[in-house]
């Protein structure tokens, strides 16, 4: 394994052949801006503003998720560089420590991490969709849930037939070629960062409401109304408080740690850029300054949007606002019950963006697993236009199966199976970011005369501080969100017998 993982390290910087160079810097910028931008930014300031309990908080928390964003993605220009190859982080993870923790990134981006986001953001364009059109709805069953066992339900609504069919349409339109899925990347994602900055501009200067910048900004350090975050498993009742962001010093720390979730999901797929390297003109230099460029426009919007939901409303209405909609609470305020339609159609155009990159991108990590001999071996052809046609398809498949299969919940209604899983592995997804983090040391010690077109930011100041604080994180989150942290481990640590199966079969991985 060792030799082939030397072999391929070898090869690092040669074409890959078939793969189309079609995606220069302002495409992987776009790339790397519409993968970031879904729905969460919309949505997430309620559950953040709850568990903050301030107007400081809710912008301090979206602070912390842009410099560790950031952070990571100037890291990762480097690992880029240094193997701009396609499959990205699974390539990083592979040539630093071992084909075994390439595969199990590439094993947890495949089953949840990217299939679990895709079928959760075609379920949001299915909903929006639904605001326009009221018979796309949940509840109109064109295949009644029927039960599998006590927890589990398969179902097909409108609701879902129209997330699926979503991810068909995207899934079709990139396997004819990386020329068009940029464009439509290109397209989609200026016109969501076009109308994520008329949210800023309207909620800073159109809905500003002076009672409501009085109210946040004459308190804004003062906890409000924060959410009690307690223990996340019976046993540590007993040897840890529940705690609230008014509980001094640890009750902040706590409160901050358990906002990332949130905030970091929804700034979360800046590293798929990384996963098109064999297809980006210039590698070596744009794959990097796509993710640094890519990361600060949508952190800065970021941070703006939730600016402007302080000047429109105050916190209480952020905090309380109905279905957690507060971009929709913020655009009522200036133009009542229309605002509400307005704000979908921003969604609609927002989550279609935003599956096209993930859906572009996914497909290339399940290509490089099959060139090693890690994954079914047709993922690993591309087709007559340059694109892994099979990958797309099969990763296409399981986002179906993710989207059909639901769960029971014990008042008799059914959630959504991807989204236990997202909770699940929000956990593993920092483990992976700090491992690859970590990469760089390893390899700067173990590869030191390896070409490094670009060096990591402020190394290596900049990369541990990334990696104490995604550890500090995960501390919180193994304590207050027990429940959704050990089985996303469990996820993971699935993949080992399943590495052991392929590298099996294929003995010269």
């Amino acid at each position: 394994m060792a030799e082939a993982a030397s072999q391929t390290t070898i090869a690092a910087g040669r074409e890959e052949p078939g793969f189309v160079r079609a995606i220069g810097l302002f495409d992987g910028t776009m790339i790397v801006v519409g993968s970031m931008i879904g729905s969460g930014i919309f949505i997430v300031a309620a559950d953040i503003s709850r568990q903050t309990g301030s107007a400081a908080g809710l912008l301090l928390a979206w602070i912390i998720t842009g410099l560790l964003t950031i952070s990571a993605a100037l890291s990762y220009g480097e690992l880029a560089a240094l193997f701009p190859r396609a499959g990205g982080q699974y390539i990083y993870l592979r040539e630093a420590y071992s084909p075994l923790w390439g595969f199990l990134y590439g094993w947890t981006l495949f089953l949840v991490i990217q299939t679990g986001t895709i079928a959760a953001v075609a379920i949001g364009f299915a909903r929006y969709l639904g605001v326009l059109f009221p018979a796309i709805s949940p509840t109109a069953w064109i295949i009644h849930p029927v039960n599998l066992g006590s927890k589990y339900a398969i179902s097909l609504s409108v609701q879902q037939l129209v997330g699926i069919l979503m991810i068909v349409l995207i899934t079709f339109l990139n396997t004819l070629g990386v020329r068009l899925g940029k464009w439509i990347q290109n397209i989609f994602t200026s016109a969501k960062t076009l109308s994520l900055i008329g949210l800023i501009f309207l909620g800073v200067f159109v809905a500003r409401n002076h009672a409501a910048i009085a109210d946040n900004f004459s308190h804004f350090w003062t906890a409000r109304n924060a959410q009690p975050i307690e223990p996340g498993a019976n046993f540590l009742r007993g040897l840890i408080p529940t705690v609230t962001a008014a509980s001094g010093v640890f009750g902040l720390f706590v409160a901050f740690g358990v906002a990332q979730v949130g905030s970091l999901f929804s700034a979360d797929a800046w590293n798929n850029i990384g996963f098109t390297a064999a297809e980006v003109k210039n590698p070596k230099r744009d794959v990097a300054l796509s993710m640094a460029l890519g990361t600060i426009i949508v952190i800065s919007l970021y941070c703006l949007a939730n600016l402007a939901y302080l000047f429109a409303l105050p916190l209480s209405q952020i905090q309380n606002a109905p279905d957690d909609r507060v971009a929709t609470a913020a655009l009522n305020a200036i133009f009542g019950p229309a605002g509400a339609i307005i704000m979908a159609v921003a969604i609609i155009i927002s989550t279609f963006g935003c599956n096209n990159g993930l859906i572009l991108a996914g497909s290339r990590v399940a290509y490089a697993m099959a060139k090693d001999g890690l994954f079914f071996r047709a993922t690993g052809k591309l087709n007559s236009r340059g694109v892994p046609g099979v990958a797309l398809f099969y990763q296409g498949i399981w986002i179906a199966v993710l989207l059909l299969l639901r769960t029971r919940k014990p008042d008799g209604t059914y959630g959504n199976l991807y989204s236990d899983l997202l909770d699940y592995v929000v956990f593993s997804v920092l483990i992976f970011y700090a491992l690859t983090i970590a990469g760089i040391f390893v390899l700067r010690k173990n590869r030191p005369e390896a070409d490094r077109p670009y060096r990591a930011f402020g190394y290596p100041a900049v990369p541990a501080l990334y990696i104490v604080s995604a550890l500090a994180i995960m501390f919180v989150l193994l304590l207050y969100k027990t429940q959704t942290t050990w089985p996303g481990l469990v996820i993971v640590l699935l993949g080992v017998p399943v590495y052991w199966f392929w590298s099996r079969r294929n003995p010269a991985t």
